[in-house]
């Protein structure tokens, strides 16, 4: 199985830090490795669903985030291996034990219609984040960053003018925590806390996302939004690093079909789609120039919905451990997905900063072991041939999804007797769904938010924002409320990842590879970046 090295390519942040001034590059050669750039600096991409939403505080979702990081720019950015770089904030510092911090902003960062990017804008944002009033899905976010009186502002019980966020100049920016939080300047990476221009939104109210209404602070603008089809964003003149950016134009086509996805993609429409499941070994050894896995920090798995409007077997142990011992995961990634996925026995991927993935009995076991093991759970429950356990299975409409889902169907059925009646949504239907505990079982999947385990686990405290199945458990909580301020995590998050294994509130299936195709002439991918979050303004394409 190939991995492609993270020494590929030249890391892209390396190569823009020596570039001198000038805004086209179309033509030219590069100014650090000396190509020669292709006259047309266009990047298009395919993306299996429409973007529900293009508001940084309404975002939920991956693709979606990819878009915002091009149309915004939070307080800091990732370079190509994951590491946190100035983004807006030039400089900050921690102070009062590490509750305190200080973002210093640059001053010649601009709005895409001129105005000054202040801290004000930060402050607002952050604001709208944590107010009830804004319905923000990851509402929840703004309190795992342990922001002070975050809670109270999330219940309603203090005004969001309270927050623990100051604009105490236009390029000063201070937030205080209620405890340290080790990984608190990570997080800023994310869109939820991208800065919003609060002018446009009050003049244009929930149509200020829209192209001719936007005002945005990242290296790109919207230019078109044709939903569920596709989206354009173009170079931001105002961008206070613009002269540095090579890509004039992003597009992003909706094409719900992987594999025809890939057939657009070969005929030289697409820059760059996702490998269609299954097809990595094949599409590896015809293109190999073009066909890239990687390790990513996602995990996929499927929920179980703990709530009364469940399936009322969900509320038995012995009923989800059955579920779950019998999926073979092995199958799955091998021949189901067969791109280098990792079979998952834990929640959190192995490939998260600082995590020791622990000792999980029913990893350890044989596939036989625990399939002899889930017929005896699902029959002490009351469940086999005179009693049949039945089922919903819900899923995200993708071929993909759709492949796993009817594999762990179809071992339950063979080894089990189980019925899991498969249903599929589109994505932001699906979400809805599965966010007002409509559905029985429901594929999830996660990818980190930051690199730390908590972006995972935090997912099962009993007050997650994510956590649809809304399982509950007090121990959890208080492992997890701990380890924020604890220097040695790792007995935490083993406890925790030993319950989530005895009491399985979800079945973990596997963990990520990013698995693309790339046109070769594009370069400057975050190969190294395990959380895969990638800039436009990094990438380039040479003259083939």
């Amino acid at each position: 199985m190939k991995f492609t090295s993270i020494f590929k390519a030249a890391s892209a942040a390396t190569l823009m830090v020596a570039m001198a001034g000038g805004t086209a590059f179309a033509d030219k050669m590069h100014p650090m490795t000396g190509e020669k750039l292709a006259a047309d600096q266009t990047f298009t991409y395919r993306l299996l669903d429409g973007i529900p939403t293009l508001d940084p505080q309404l975002n939920e979702d991956v693709s979606g985030s990819d878009i915002l990081r091009d149309l915004f720019e939070g307080l800091t950015n990732q370079d190509a291996d994951g590491n946190t770089i100035p983004g807006v904030a030039e400089s900050w510092e921690a102070s009062e034990g590490n509750t305190v911090y200080t973002f210093k902003l640059r001053d010649n960062a601009k709005w895409s219609n001129g105005d000054p990017v202040t801290a004000a804008d930060f402050a607002y944002a952050w604001r709208r984040a944590a107010d009830p009033a804004t319905a923000s899905p990851y509402a929840w976010y703004m309190e795992l960053m342990s922001i002070a009186n975050v809670a109270d502002v999330l219940a309603g019980d203090k005004d969001p003018s309270e927050l623990g966020v100051e604009a105490v100049d236009d390029h000063t920016f201070k937030v205080t925590l209620s405890q340290a939080l080790p990984y608190f300047v990570a997080m800023t990476t994310h869109a939820t806390v991208f800065p919003t221009h609060k002018a446009t939104i009050e003049a244009h109210g929930d149509q200020w996302t829209r192209p001719e209404n936007m005002v945005s602070n990242g290296a790109y603008k919207l230019t078109e939004w044709v939903l569920k089809e596709r989206t354009t964003r173009e170079r931001n003149a105002m961008y206070w690093n613009n002269d540095k950016t090579i890509l004039d134009k992003v597009v992003t086509l909706v094409i719900n079909d992987e594999n025809v996805a890939l057939t657009r993609y070969r005929a030289g429409e697409l820059d760059r789609t996702e490998v269609p499941t299954g097809q990595y070994p094949r599409l590896e050894a015809e293109l190999p120039d073009e066909t890239h896995s990687v390790p990513r920090l996602c995990s996929y798995y499927y929920t179980f919905n703990l709530t009364d409007s469940g399936n009322p077997a969900f509320k038995d142990v012995r009923v989800r451990k059955a579920l779950s011992y019998a999926v073979d995961r092995d199958v799955i990634v091998d021949n189901v997905l067969q791109a280098g996925q990792f079979p998952a026995y834990t929640f959190t991927p192995g490939a998260t900063a600082g995590f020791d993935v622990p000792d999980v009995d029913y990893a350890g076991w044989t596939q036989a072991d625990r399939d002899a093991k889930a017929k005896e759970l699902l029959a002490e429950a009351g469940y086999g041939a005179d009693n049949p356990l039945k089922f919903d299975m819900l899923y995200n409409t993708s071929e993909g999804h759709k492949k796993i889902a009817t594999a762990m169907a179809a071992m339950w059925k063979q080894k089990l007797g189980v019925e899991a009646i498969l249903a599929n949504m589109e994505w932001k239907t699906f979400l809805d769904v599965r966010g007002k505990q409509d559905f029985q079982l429901a594929r999830g999947a996660w990818c980190g938010d930051y690199n730390e385990a908590s972006t995972f686990l935090d997912l099962v405290q009993s007050n997650s924002g994510y956590n649809d199945g809304k399982y509950s458990n007090a121990e959890v909580d208080k492992a997890l409320a701990e380890a924020k301020t604890s220097s040695d995590t790792t007995p935490l998050y083993t406890r925790v990842e030993q319950i989530m294994a005895a009491e399985m509130p979800v079945i973990p299936v596997y963990h990520y590879t990013a698995v693309l195709m790339l046109k070769p002439n594009l370069k400057g991918w975050p190969f190294g970046n395990v959380e895969q979050n990638w800039y436009s303004r990094d990438l380039y394409k040479v003259a083939e």
